[in-house]
């Protein structure tokens, strides 16, 4: 096992895989930008290093200062948490060519997963159901109208190289393909440095299901069931659960996906914790999106449910032991729901929420996880992503854990600035979120449903958001997480 490893992450997802280490006995190395000299994730590491200017550009994306560090501090391996480098094959090769492990797929996984369409086409070597469209980059606006016709309108253009609803375009209509394509080409090009775009068949009202899985540098790949990750804004998943309420009441199914992501996994290579995603329609059948090569986001709450410690396999698989799981030993108690706790106004578009954090009161009890990266007096910048922490519960039934999630939301007090926290237990009381009547679109119909915070108004919500820019630059320690509005490599899906 490790001695020592560097945590080339911040915020939540750094204090958490810290205290992973920490329970297995490892040091740790955080590492921190201008802007995080007093942060939560280097309070609790036992060592730190310094990166740079605030900028992720100049710090958490900047690969050679990373590793500097880690060969500085005598870390023989870097775990990556999730965003900014943790899914870039160069970074990961680097790593391997200092003789530092990389605690993640291999670079070659990674570039086979990283490309959409190079994924869907080992996805459909593999026997994984692909919805209809292209397995390669379209060329033209006349290639795109000839495969659209062909597969029926809508159809969906997608960024090959990137995700989170970046250079995405939903088209009904012949005519409009030639411009969606090239304001997506546009988009991808711009966020992704590439501006290859594939087509595909839109699937109306789908759900959005993944597939944990785990696999050893020996050959051994499992799954650990599945996320229902429905609920999202743009594109960005705002409420998990695990088991999904579709799934549980499908005979089969869980088994079926389960083997699909497995296959997926497997056509690639795969080793240690990724993420195989689905969307599945309204007659139940399933296809295959895409492959995250990293530990997800919402990763407490299979943890929750199947008792495993995800961290803990992610270090044990890459010091090379073997996974001692088989699938059979995989069993589901219970249910788990996780809300992501931010800095923002989700009465205002959910705009970021910045300013500092006067009071901090945090629920507790049984079944209550709360992932956090933040402290009373913390400034919210603007330069990262204003994630705060992550609040999971679990028990007995959906119905408990919906009912422990909305008591812990009451208890969860943060003064200063605005947070999703009121929106969370308004979205908790929804008859149709209680029914488990989910899709991807739940959200546009859950606010024609939901009462307007009353006295809010436009010019109240910029006034706020000026007044808060404008507040001087305070001297209180701060520790923000990663950017969703400023960078893509940071996007948190």
């Amino acid at each position: 096992m490790f001695r020592k490893v560097l945590v080339a992450n911040r915020g939540e997802i750094a204090v958490r895989i810290i205290r992973g280490l920490r329970e297995m006995g490892i040091a740790s190395v955080a590492v921190y930008s201008d802007a995080d000299r007093a942060a939560l994730h280097v309070r609790h590491a036992d060592e730190a290093a310094h990166l740079g200017a605030s900028p992720s550009s100049e710090s958490y994306l900047r690969a050679d200062k990373i590793l500097a560090a880690a060969k500085a501090h005598g870390a023989e391996a870097i775990h990556p948490g999730y965003g900014f480098l943790s899914e870039n094959a160069d970074f990961a090769e680097a790593c391997r060519d200092a003789g530092i492990k990389f605690i993640g797929p291999t670079p070659e996984a990674i570039r086979a997963m990283g490309s959409k369409t190079a994924a869907r086409h080992l996805a459909e070597q593999a026997g994984v159901p692909l919805a209809p469209g292209t397995k390669q980059a379209l060329t033209n606006p006349e290639e795109a109208q000839r495969i659209a016709a062909s597969i029926g309108y809508p159809v969906l253009l997608k960024a090959a190289a990137g995700g989170g609803g970046k250079g995405m375009r939903r088209v009904d209509r012949h005519e409009d393909l030639p411009g969606a394509l090239r304001d997506a080409a546009s988009e991808a090009e711009r966020s992704f440095k590439s501006s290859e775009v594939y087509l595909e068949k839109l699937v109306l009202n789908p759900r959005h299901i993944e597939i944990q899985v785990l696999g050893d540098e020996h050959g051994h790949l499992i799954h650990l069931g599945e996320r229902e990750c429905s609920i999202q804004r743009r594109h960005q998943k705002v409420i998990e659960e695990c088991p999904s309420p579709l799934v549980s009441a499908t005979p089969g199914l869980r088994e079926a996906m389960g083997a699909a992501a497995v296959k997926a996994a497997k056509a690639a290579g795969y080793t240690n914790a990724g993420t195989v995603e689905f969307l599945v329609d309204p007659s139940g059948a399933f296809y295959f999106l895409e492959m995250n090569t990293r530990l997800q986001v919402e990763h407490p709450v299979t943890e929750l449910v199947t008792g495993l410690d995800l961290v803990h396999w992610q270090l044990r698989i890459a010091a090379g032991e073997p996974l001692t799981l088989r699938q059979e030993d995989i069993r589901w108690h219970g249910w788990s729901m996780e809300c992501r706790v931010y800095a923002e106004d989700p009465d205002a578009g959910f705009l970021p929420s910045p300013g500092r954090m006067q009071e901090l009161s945090r629920p507790s009890g049984p079944g209550i996880r709360l992932d956090s990266g933040v402290y009373s007096g913390w400034t919210v910048p603007m330069e990262y992503d204003p994630l705060l922490a992550k609040l999971a519960v679990w028990a007995e039934t959906r119905d408990l854990a919906a009912n422990r999630m909305a008591r812990a939301l009451r208890e969860y007090t943060i003064a200063g600035i605005t947070t999703n926290i009121s929106f969370f237990a308004d979205l908790l009381a929804d008859p149709e979120f209680r029914a488990a009547n989910l899709h991807t679109g739940f959200l546009d119909g859950f606010f024609s449903r939901r009462p307007k915070a009353p006295g809010r108004t436009e010019v109240d919500t910029v006034a706020a958001i000026a007044a808060a820019l404008a507040q001087p630059r305070s001297s209180a320690p701060t520790a923000p997480a990663v950017s969703r509005w400023k960078t893509s490599e940071g996007l948190y899906r």
